[in-house]
């Protein structure tokens, strides 16, 4: 192996480590900075869009332009 591919497998097992890391501390404190995040979309800024909850299984409207999210009302999708 050269001296190249040894660069990339290390970066990529430290970027792998590193998420191992991460993610446990992520998944206990989810809630991370001085601001409390929207109740309604937890955050993410999106929630599911009304035509997704239609009885013919459709999805797809002007709101959501077909991804089945619209922008959260309560926090405008800023949060």
């Amino acid at each position: 192996m050269g001296p190249l591919i040894l660069t990339q497998l290390a970066t990529g097992l430290s970027v792998i480590a590193g998420a191992a890391i991460v993610k446990p501390v992520m998944d206990q404190n989810p809630m991370v900075g001085p601001f409390p995040r929207c109740p309604s979309c937890n955050g993410s800024g999106r929630i599911s869009c009304f035509c997704s909850r239609w009885s013919d299984g459709d999805v797809g409207c002007r709101t959501c332009v077909g991804s089945s999210g619209a922008a959260c009302p309560r926090c405008g999708g800023s949060d």
